[in-house]
């Protein structure tokens, strides 16, 4: 079944069982997207879960043309902007020690690299991580769902509501920016 034909079951028959299978696919993607563009692991997680919670709140206005993906991501983003605003708003930070992304996908790997190189790896994911956290929302959207999630130009064009080149752009304008930030720091490492 294609995660239309699920939210197309979810839509019309409130079908608990296709939104299972809804969960299940796309949670690990929504919640590492949201915990990339909050900087917070714990918030992503929680982000992620109004956003599936949204989904199914608001099942009756998904149109059946649409993909259902780009649906989702659009909620998810929506929902991390909203919270990037309230805090900036409130000019908060997070105070709890957050897992690097490295440490998130290796709760999922079965083979773990030698611990000197997890270290190295760690440490380059922390200094990227903090620098992606300090790139402006639609910068650091555009490269998240392109390197982090993977997807292709013009999915993130769908997604982010804005032509190809201008998703190119953001793209390019963001590795500009998150490279001036780390080369002095990535550099002093080489040394």
């Amino acid at each position: 079944m294609t995660d239309e034909q699920a939210m197309w079951r979810v839509q019309m028959q409130d079908d608990h069982v296709a939104f299972a299978r809804l969960l299940e696919r796309w949670q690990g993607p929504i919640r590492n997207l949201c915990a990339r563009m909050t900087g917070d692991v714990h918030r992503g997680e929680d982000i992620a879960q109004e956003a599936f919670a949204r989904v199914f709140a608001k099942r009756k206005e998904f149109r059946p043309e649409a993909k259902f993906s780009t649906w989702l991501w659009r909620i998810a983003l929506n929902l991390c902007y909203d919270e990037l605003r309230r805090r900036t708003r409130r000019n908060e930070c997070s105070l709890s020690a957050e897992r690097s992304d490295e440490e998130v996908s290796a709760e999922k790997l079965s083979e773990e690299p030698a611990p000197d190189q997890r270290l190295v790896s760690g440490e380059e994911c922390e200094l990227v991580r903090q620098a992606l956290v300090h790139l402006p929302e639609i910068q650091r959207a555009a490269l998240v769902l392109r390197y982090c999630d993977g997807l292709k130009l013009r999915e993130i064009a769908e997604i982010l509501q804005i032509p190809e080149t201008t998703a190119a752009s953001r793209i390019a304008a963001g590795l500009s920016q998150i490279t001036r930030v780390l080369e002095p720091q990535l550099g002093k490492k080489t040394n």
